[in-house]
């Protein structure tokens, strides 16, 4: 399969790739467009890409393309229009003894080490094994495109990992990992708020957040940043509340 527009003719195809589990919602199957050859998708080519509500993981740019199920919508700030509440502002205000250090893509094992602490928390995980390893590294260290690690410390301990792609117009927050036995600490939304002010700075125009689900309580925090835009139907629409996207999404149906 391949796109009617500029990247055919750098000989960039898209295949649906086979059925697998969904990580998202129990008992559904999903499918996923995928970008091949992946050495091919250059920046430039990232750049529109994500636009169109495709995603990274590792080396493979992919977007959901299940044949029964459309309940993943890219989902994206655009940090003008963004109204930071009385309870981001204290957050802020908590975590600024964070200390942020933006780096190149490299593998570092205290990196590591709370990946795999956050992951056995969230997944239950017990062993670690040298599988793992390999797959953190393809997930999170392999990026033919402008990709960045950004660690928070406090003072010497490691509390925060965000994995972004740096685009023409924005951020794309890749995945975050944190400190979960920090229970007074809020560091998930605390890196999300960071990367606003971090695209104001970079005078760059949106933060890219994934996909968000409504059926999923995982992705329920995405919406909480508003007001928020939703990629639906081919064209960035913006909402300021959860409730008025239900309301499109139920009409559109």
């Amino acid at each position: 399969m391949s796109l009617p527009d500029e990247l055919s003719s750098h000989k960039i195809q898209f295949y649906v790739t086979t059925s697998y589990a969904c990580g998202y919602l129990e008992g559904r199957a999903s499918q996923s467009l995928v970008a091949t050859p992946h050495h091919l998708v250059s920046q430039r080519h990232y750049n529109d890409l994500i636009k169109k509500g495709f995603r990274r993981s590792g080396k493979f740019t992919y977007k959901p393309y299940c044949e029964l199920c459309n309940a993943c919508i890219p989902i994206r700030i655009n940090v003008k229009n963004f109204i930071s509440s009385k309870s981001f502002k204290r957050n802020i205000k908590k975590h600024q003894h964070l200390k942020a250090s933006v780096l190149p893509l490299s593998f570092h094992e205290n990196h590591f080490k709370l990946y795999m602490e956050y992951q056995k928390t969230r997944h239950e995980k017990s062993k670690t094994t040298d599988d793992e390893v390999n797959q953190y590294s393809e997930f999170l260290l392999q990026s033919n495109i402008e990709s960045r690690l950004i660690q928070f410390e406090d003072q010497d301990d490691l509390k925060i990992i965000s994995f972004v792609d740096v685009i023409d117009d924005g951020i794309s927050a890749v995945y975050t990992f944190f400190d979960i036995n920090d229970k007074s600490f809020s560091y998930g939304t605390y890196s999300i708020l960071w990367l606003i002010n971090w695209c104001i700075e970079k005078k760059l125009d949106y933060v890219y957040l994934g996909y968000w689900i409504k059926e999923s309580k995982k992705m329920n925090y995405k919406t909480h940043f508003k007001p928020f835009e939703l990629f639906i139907n081919n064209e960035w629409r913006s909402f300021n509340s959860e409730h008025d996207t239900i309301q499109l999404l139920n009409n559109i149906k």
